[in-house]
């Protein structure tokens, strides 16, 4: 059996560690840290590396760390698995999801589907969704954007890449429960964009916390998000753009809908506005979700507080 496959229930796991159950639950809902994976009764399973992690931890708090200061030294990439998945610190940073990520990509660019499934399965594995989705998917799609931009790879391993990685996170964004006492949000490509992975990545994080989410994915014709907007008023629209060439076009939807859904709270993101000048995007500011995970979530946090 694999270090990867899950045989441990969460019995089995508190008695090896030697700690309750009931803080393993809590560690791994506050901290992510691991991602058990579940049989068909909804049951936690761990895996060997997962056993690893958790006694690593737990020798950490067990020397005067907090679980906090222990989850952050592992995921600031200050320890690293060597031999046979021991967890050793090291005095050079080296972090195993860039491994990871690094693996992918070439399974990817060798158009090898097989290779890239069994890498992110032992992904999932072992990270949590946000982690993996986040932190090591989104790392790899500006990867591949840049490669791509450069010349060097083809359009045909950028069309491979984007379609596997929009697959398998189409299907855990399904997957995922609403709060319904959440606003509605609509998620799309502003105007001739079609590169919609930066998007979806974003949407996964909303529908993690609960969001609502239409996603329509690449742009839409002309005019048809006026009709959506009418028909679902939803509290929220977030617009993407990639190609600097794009993004006139995306500002100018902005300054069209503003005016005309004035309850309406947009959010601007993707690699597009990395590229422009300060000054381009002075006006649209406070339109900006930031490029991470902790700048969305005070982006957001700063708008829920406005609306209740």
């Amino acid at each position: 059996m694999s270090n990867h496959e899950g045989k441990y229930n969460i019995k089995a796991a508190s008695k090896m560690l030697g700690i309750q159950a009931g803080t393993l639950r809590a560690w791994e809902r506050r901290y992510n840290m691991i991602a058990p994976v579940r049989n068909e009764s909804g049951h936690r399973l761990y895996t060997d590396e997962h056993i690893k992690i958790l006694k690593w931890l737990i020798s950490k708090v067990n020397n005067g760390f907090s679980i906090s200061q222990a989850v952050n030294l592992l995921e600031t990439n200050q320890v690293s698995i060597k031999g046979n998945d021991e967890i050793t610190e090291e005095g050079v940073s080296v972090d195993r999801s860039l491994n990871l990520m690094d693996e992918l990509l070439h399974a990817l660019l060798k158009f090898d589907e097989n290779k890239a499934y069994e890498l992110l399965n032992k992904a999932f594995s072992i990270y949590s969704v946000d982690k993996v989705v986040i932190d090591i998917l989104g790392t790899l799609l500006v990867k591949i954007g840049d490669k791509w931009e450069k010349g060097q790879i083809t359009s045909a391993h950028e069309h491979f890449a984007s379609s596997f990685l929009r697959s398998r996170i189409g299907m855990i964004l399904h997957t995922l429960p609403v709060d319904g006492f959440l606003p509605k949000v609509i998620a799309v490509c502003g105007p001739d964009e079609s590169h919609e992975l930066g998007l979806l990545i974003f949407t996964l994080f909303l529908r993690r916390k609960g969001f609502e989410v239409i996603y329509l994915g690449g742009s839409i014709a002309e005019g048809d998000i006026d009709i959506v907007l009418q028909e679902v008023k939803p509290e929220f629209l977030f617009l993407s753009c990639t190609l600097v060439r794009n993004l006139k076009k995306t500002l100018e939807l902005v300054d069209q809908l503003s005016p005309k859904f004035e309850h309406l709270k947009i959010g601007l993101g993707g690699k597009a506005f990395r590229k422009v000048t300060s000054s381009t995007l002075e006006p649209y500011n406070h339109y900006l979700v930031g490029d991470d995970k902790s700048q969305w979530e005070k982006w957001l946090k700063e708008r829920l507080r406005v609306s209740s």
